[in-house]
């Protein structure tokens, strides 16, 4: 699942697109915050570590997107 969350804010990162990839990792922050507050006989460990590595992902690319933004300026490359 990481491989594919990685082409997706790629993808993200390509297009320009922070309110896409805004929404993803808010997504994502919503689903560890209900798998960490839930317990019982199941172990949710695997899905929370995965969900967290997919988190670390769309950070890097929100950096990559600040990064490009500040390098183009607000009136294209230099």
């Amino acid at each position: 699942m990481s491989n594919a969350i990685a082409q997706i804010v790629d993808a993200y990162v390509r297009l320009k697109n922070r309110r896409g990839l805004d929404e993803l990792m808010m997504h994502r922050q919503r689903l560890a915050v209900d798998l960490k507050s839930r317990s019982g006989a199941f172990d949710f460990s695997l899905p929370i570590d995965k969900i967290d590595e997919e988190i670390a992902i769309i950070e890097e690319g929100l950096r990559r997107l600040k990064a490009e933004s500040t390098d183009t300026g607000p009136t294209g490359p230099v």
